[in-house]
């Protein structure tokens, strides 16, 4: 199992915590950076830092960037992605709030197309639910679930159509789960078809502020 990381706390408020994943890097799929709802008016240093001690453990860096359901120019998702590249050498991507529609999908895929001309890889869309099949033509990995963990445990339901595609497609982001249930939650994920999991024990307004204990769990 892989585990995606979205730490949106600043190094500087919780260096514990980028410090341990710095050395689980080699445990995650990749690492989100989110210094400010996006890549910032201006580089960071201390997420730079970071991000260079991150470079050298191995991990792969995802820059965060907000499509608003398909309302955002893309020009402007771009200039972001581009940003968060030159700033802190990030590969990939992780868009968020991507429409699941079948009608907003072609307007995604030129998106996505147009990101890959830039050098972007992986690509990660997260709609946080099940999307139109037809997505998984262009995506390199699909946040199928995020949530609370009641919810994923009593609500949670799997399309047919996903059992066609490889786990490593799709994502499971799940908070408020238990500390002592995160290794639950991490096989529950790869049960339920996701290869990729970030079960964190946090709550809203903002559960990703916290590490997900899962990097300690060697047996996950």
């Amino acid at each position: 199992m892989s585990l995606l990381i979205p730490l949106y706390v600043h190094p500087g408020e919780d260096p514990g915590s980028w410090h341990r994943l710095i050395g689980a890097a080699d445990r995650t799929y990749g690492v989100v950076i989110n210094p400010a709802d996006g890549p910032g008016e201006g580089p960071d240093p201390a997420f730079t830092a970071a991000a260079d001690a991150l470079h050298s453990a191995g991990a792969r860096l995802l820059g965060y960037v907000d499509t608003d359901y398909g309302a955002r120019d893309p020009e402007l998702v771009a200039d972001e992605v581009a940003r968060h590249r030159d700033w802190y050498g990030t590969q990939g991507c992780f868009l968020d709030r991507v429409a699941p529609t079948p009608a907003a999908l072609p307007g995604c895929r030129r998106l996505v197309q147009g990101l890959r001309r830039l050098g972007t890889a992986p690509v990660v869309l997260n709609m946080g639910v099940h999307p139109a099949p037809g997505y998984t033509r262009f995506a390199d990995l699909i946040v199928t679930f995020e949530g609370h963990w009641s919810t994923y445990v009593s609500a949670f339901s799997r399309p047919v159509w996903t059992a066609r595609h490889p786990p490593e497609l799709f994502c499971h982001l799940v908070y408020g789960v238990p500390e002592a249930l995160v290794p639950l939650a991490v096989r529950t994920a790869r049960d339920r078809g996701a290869a990729v999991a970030g079960p964190v024990t946090g709550e809203l307004p903002n559960p990703w502020a916290r590490l997900t204990p899962a990097l300690s769990e060697r047996g996950a």
